[in-house]
């Protein structure tokens, strides 16, 4: 829905050379700015929806999850695991070995 302009709009008035604006002020009803109050209002609790749902908990918990997931899919993730798996074994090992030291 399409709103007419409202408040102040501008009119050009010749002074001298150059245009000058002047502020001419716009006739407005009740019901016009009951519409734009309401229409400001569905907008910011649309916003609000909108943010509530981008900052769920428990949606970002699952999208961390499945990312976590995806890129452990990938070679690159696999590597990474085998690299971890690698330093843990090794880290196991030397603690076995020197543990009488």
């Amino acid at each position: 829905m399409e709103y007419p302009r409202v408040g102040v709009v501008a009119v050009p008035a010749r002074a001298g050379r150059r245009i000058v604006w002047q502020a001419v002020e716009v006739p407005r009803d009740p019901r016009q700015i009951q519409l734009e109050i309401d229409a400001a209002r569905e907008s910011l609790a649309a916003t609000l929806d909108q943010l509530t749902f981008r900052t769920s908990p428990t949606r970002l918990k699952t999208k961390g999850r499945d990312a976590v997931q995806r890129f452990l899919q990938t070679p690159a993730g696999m590597a990474a695991v085998g690299a971890v798996g690698l330093l843990v074994t090794f880290a196991v090992v030397q603690k076995i070995r020197h543990r009488n030291d």
